[in-house]
């Protein structure tokens, strides 16, 4: 074979791999990117002048395949693949432990790899776009439904509260004229303790409906901690759940409202100790930085289903069984930071149980 035939040869080899590679590409589902960029490395694999020689690797920030491991000792060419003109992996291709010391890359290779890579960017910068407008997508699906609840639970949560006020008063009236009949107080009792859930329940459709008036002003945030682990000492040691505080700073300055703060401490730590199991550890730990405070409070429980994680805020929600949580209490955290112009995040532990991080600004 004469050397222009062989030319001829290599360039229909490249034109044909960058065609595969576009067919690839269009016809891409993007939840099976793996497979994709399997199937662009072994494309392009053939597509060299000495493909059982040539061994392909495809770094992406997800995905790493590989035709054969790399020995980068070997001659190698390298191109970048650039996402939103960043490099956030590359395309390599190297010579295998069968390839002789004359054996050289075409410098039409070179110009391959770079065009494969231009070709995997793309591709990447669109899954990116994709993912970020179903995250929009569901973050505004999930704003529409809380203000829609919000509306609701705003009116049930006043409508409720005179009944249950009327019941709690007139139950405890009888309960002082039937000191006598134990049957009937035993279900009193019940009654009572019933009205009083409720009314707590109440109260969290009221914080979580952003009803209850703020007063904001400048506080130490040092100090509703320590006070709020001092009053939740006797739930600690009851459930045999230890704590540790990793204080940063003594002085966390920031304008909030005081009860609030106090209401995403109670929340926050009631949950890490619900969830966790004898002698594991609560972990409270603060920071800041110039224009924010941050607090993270871990447990050592069972940390959240994958399925649950978009749920965890929202309202009536809960992995409890019934009768022991309403759903509210982390929705009502949310909504108090919401307030606040603050984030929350929930994220399971590296090791075991959950994270959940407050970040609120300081003016």
């Amino acid at each position: 074979m004469s050397k222009s035939e062989q030319q001829l040869k290599e360039r229909i080899k490249e034109l044909t791999c960058l065609y595969e590679v576009t067919s690839i590409i269009v016809n891409a589902d993007y939840d099976q990117l793996e497979q994709t960029i399997k199937a662009i490395a072994y494309s392009l694999k053939k597509a060299f002048q000495y493909p059982d020689k040539t061994e392909i690797s495809i770094e992406t920030p997800s995905i790493n395949i590989n035709t054969e491991p790399l020995n980068t000792a070997n001659p190698t060419i390298v191109s970048s693949i650039l996402i939103f003109n960043d490099p956030k992996g590359r395309i390599i291709a190297s010579f295998n432990a069968s390839a002789l010391k004359a054996d050289k890359f075409l410098e039409e290779e070179t110009l391959l790899l770079e065009n494969v890579a231009l070709k995997i960017g793309n591709l990447l910068e669109r899954i990116d776009i994709k993912n970020n407008e179903l995250s929009m997508k569901r973050q505004m699906e999930r704003a529409d439904r809380l203000a829609t609840l919000g509306e609701l639970t705003a009116g049930i949560a006043h409508e409720l509260n005179t009944p249950l006020a009327n019941i709690l008063g007139f139950a405890e009236l009888l309960q002082s004229r039937l000191k006598k009949d134990e049957q009937a107080l035993n279900d009193l009792d019940k009654i009572i303790t019933n009205a009083i859930f409720s009314r707590e329940v109440v109260k969290k459709l009221m914080f979580f409906t952003c009803t209850m008036p703020q007063e904001m002003k400048h506080i130490n945030l040092v100090s509703i901690i320590k006070e709020s682990i001092k009053l939740l000492e006797p739930t600690f040691r009851k459930s045999k759940v230890k704590y540790i505080v990793k204080i940063e700073d003594e002085n966390l300055m920031l304008r909030a409202d005081t009860v609030q703060m106090t209401q995403i401490m109670f929340n926050l730590l009631m949950n890490a100790i619900y969830f966790s199991q004898q002698n594991g550890v609560v972990t409270i730990e603060t920071s800041q930085n110039k224009k924010h405070i941050i607090l993270k409070i871990s447990d050592e429980g069972k940390g959240f289903d994958i399925k649950d994680m978009d749920k965890v805020f929202e309202p009536f929600f809960t992995t409890k069984p019934i009768g022991e949580g309403s759903g509210l209490g982390l929705s009502v955290v949310h909504g108090i930071v919401a307030s606040h112009k603050g984030t929350i995040t929930a994220q399971n532990n590296n090791k075991k149980g959950a994270i959940f991080t407050v970040t609120l600004p300081k003016d």
